[in-house]
C-alpha cells in the first residue's frame, strides 16, 4: 500500500500545517482541499498565506469527489457532522481517514459511518493562529500522531501513512497506545484551552500565575478521574510533564477557543467542557472545574452575540 492522493477538509490553523507540503511533495494534481459554496469560492480567489506565500490550492467540491488514498479531516467540532458527508465521494475500497481533531469521540463518529478499517486514530500538538487567511509558523515546530489504538506491531496501513509523513517532511509520532494518548491531549486541553478561554489569558499565564495553574490542574484532575474510571491511566507524573512543557510555548500563544471568543465565532465548548461534564454525570465521578467552564464560556458566546446588554 502506497499512498499518493490526499484530500483536506477544514483548511483552517490546523488544516495549514499540512496543506503546502503536502501539494510541494505530491503536485497540485495529487491534493485537494474539500470546500463548497462561498467558502471554495474564497479559498479559489484569496487562497491562503502561509509563512509569507500565498497558496492556492485544488479545492474540489464534494460532489465532485474522486477516490483518494487518504482524507485528513481538521474541522471544528460543530462542522464535523457535515464533513462527514462531504467526504462519502472521496472514500473508496482502501482509502484511510485522520480525522485530526480535539477531543475524545471524533473517530467512533466516523467510523460508526464509514467503518474502522477506514479510520486510524490521530491528533495533532501544534500551536497555530491562522488570522484573516494568514498563519506564520514553524513547519517542524509540532507532531501529527496516528496509529492503530495498539501498535506494538505496525500494520500495513499506519506503515503507509508513516511513508506518506515522511515523504512530505511532516513530523510525526506513533504512539504505542494511542487511546492513552488522545486522552492525554484532551485532559491538557482542558486545563489549558478552557483556563484560557475562560478567564481571557494567554499559554504564558501559566508561566507566570499560581491561580491559573490551580485552576488547570483542578481540571486536569477531573478528567484523569473519568479516564480512570474508562481505564485509561493519565498519571500526576504527565501532568507534571505537561507542566513543564507549556513553559517553552511562546507567553503571547492563545489556544483555539479563547481564539474562537476573541473572533465572536461559536467555540468548541461542548466537546471540551460539555463532554466532560456528561461523562462525570455517567460515571459518578463530580467536575464543578468543568461546568464551572462549560457555563462560563457559554456567557461569553452569549455576550459576543450581542444577547447581554453591558450599557444602561
Amino acid at each position: 500500500m502506497r499512498m499518493n492522493t490526499v484530500a483536506l477538509i477544514g483548511l483552517g490553523s490546523i488544516g495549514v500545517y499540512f496543506a503546502p507540503r503536502m501539494e510541494q511533495y505530491l503536485g497540485s494534481e495529487n491534493f485537494c482541499v474539500i470546500a463548497d459554496g462561498k467558502r471554495k469560492e474564497r479559498l479559489e480567489s484569496q487562497g491562503v498565506t502561509v509563512n509569507g506565500e500565498n497558496y492556492r490550492f485544488q479545492v474540489c467540491a464534494p460532489k465532485d469527489g474522486k477516490e483518494t488514498d487518504l482524507i485528513i479531516m481538521a474541522v471544528k467540532d460543530m462542522a464535523l457532522t457535515q464533513a462527514i458527508a462531504d467526504i462519502k465521494r472521496f472514500v473508496g475500497k482502501n482509502t484511510q481517514i485522520l480525522c485530526v481533531m480535539n477531543g475524545v469521540v471524533s473517530e467512533e463518529k466516523v467510523a460508526a459511518v464509514y467503518g474502522w478499517e477506514h479510520v486510524l486514530y490521530s491528533y495533532i500538538r501544534v500551536s497555530i493562529a491562522l488570522q484573516d487567511g494568514k498563519a506564520d509558523f514553524n513547519p517542524h515546530g509540532g507532531k501529527i500522531y496516528f496509529g492503530e489504538a495498539h501498535n506494538e506491531i505496525l500494520t500495513e496501513r499506519v506503515l503507509a501513512v508513516k511513508d506518506l509523513m515522511e515523504r512530505c517532511d511532516i513530523p510525526y509520532v506513533i504512539q504505542e497506545d494511542m487511546i492513552r494518548g488522545i486522552w492525554y491531549k484532551f485532559m491538557t486541553n482542558i486545563g489549558e484551552n478552557m483556563t484560557c478561554a475562560l478567564l481571557g489569558i494567554p499559554y504564558g499565564a501559566f508561566q507566570k500565575s499560581t491561580y491559573a495553574n490551580e485552576i488547570r490542574m483542578a481540571a486536569m484532575k477531573e478528567v484523569q478521574a473519568i479516564a480512570q474510571k474508562k481505564g485509561i491511566i493519565l498519571t500526576d507524573e504527565d501532568m507534571e510533564n505537561q507542566s513543564r512543557a507549556i513553559m517553552n510555548i511562546p507567553f503571547h500563544n492563545r489556544p483555539s477557543t479563547l481564539q474562537d471568543l476573541e473572533n465572536q465565532k461559536k467555540t468548541e465548548v461542548e466537546m471540551f467542557a460539555g463532554t466532560v461534564v456528561d461523562m462525570g454525570k455517567e460515571l459518578g465521578v463530580p467536575t464543578p472545574v468543568s461546568w464551572m467552564f462549560y457555563h462560563g464560556i457559554k456567557v461569553h458566546e452569549e455576550k459576543n452575540a450581542g444577547l447581554l446588554c453591558t450599557s444602561p
